[in-house]
């Protein structure tokens, strides 16, 4: 007799602010506005030009509010002796419904505008980072327009963002009235790449990512073990995934002999 009609629709409003379903307009503009709201309370956005684009950050809290996570298929060296550059794909995973919804392409090289002293290691980072946004802006660039903002990603956008890096010319000036410290720079900068090559660590394949990603989908795998491991994926080597997917294997089948024993 207590129950009251209001009861159902503050269980949908709570549904609401847990998560959205990307084929509901209704949910998606409801998440364009709690969007808008965390991307302005958090700065993840870049001015460009008198128009805000949103940083990788706020393309992923989009994502995630959907249940979409990002995984890192590979990054490729595709530069040559007189350049640094790599190419990366990332795809879209959908948790809730184990599937995957999108991918993106994107390089990085330090012929780049600003990007002329970057060291390898964020060469390759930041062709990473430009995928994820790319992904993401592939699938949901009219939400991240909803929200009030520039539908291509801040880091595909070379303006303000490579302001800083005019700054490089700076110490060639002091190197031209100072010639010993100048020849001093190419010796502190040689370790500094050698020192960062052994970081091209050989990440978790496809196909470890797609075998992880199925012994997930179990049913004895709770869903908060799903979503740590997912969030994780993109950090494992191929030793780590070995590792997780023996685990995984183990997991589920000491669950389901447990099971069958209390049977």
């Amino acid at each position: 007799m207590n129950e009251a009609p209001k009861t159902t629709k503050e269980v949908t409003k709570k549904a609401k602010v847990e998560s959205f379903d990307i084929a509901r307009s209704d949910e998606t503009l409801d998440l364009a506005k709690d969007l808008a709201k965390f991307i302005k309370d958090n700065k993840l956005s870049t001015t460009v030009q008198g128009k805000e684009f949103v940083n990788v950050e706020g393309w992923q809290y989009a994502g995630s509010r959907l249940g979409i996570v990002p995984i890192v298929e590979h990054v490729i060296n595709v530069g040559s002796p007189e350049e640094l550059k790599y190419q990366a794909k990332v795809t879209l995973f959908d948790i809730r419904h184990g599937v995957t919804v999108g991918a993106g392409f994107a390089v990085c090289s330090n012929k780049e505008s600003g990007k002329k002293f970057y060291q390898e290691f964020a060469i390759m980072s930041m062709a990473q980072t430009r995928a994820v946004g790319k992904a993401y802006r592939n699938i949901l660039a009219w939400i991240i327009r909803a929200a009030g903002y520039e539908p291509t990603p801040a880091e595909e956008m070379d303006y303000d963002t490579n302001k800083p890096a005019a700054t490089a010319p700076v110490p060639a000036v002091a190197a031209v009235a100072q010639p010993v410290p100048a020849m001093q720079v190419v010796p502190a900068e040689a370790p500094a790449v050698a020192a960062e090559a052994p970081v091209a660590v050989q990440y978790a394949t496809a196909s470890q990512k797609e075998e992880i990603i199925r012994l997930l989908n179990h049913p004895v795998i709770t869903r908060p073990e799903k979503t740590k491991m997912l969030l994780n994926i993109n950090r494992l080597d191929e030793e780590r995934a070995l590792q997780a997917i023996a685990k995984l294997r183990k997991a589920i089948d000491d669950r389901e002999n447990g099971e069958k024993a209390a049977a």
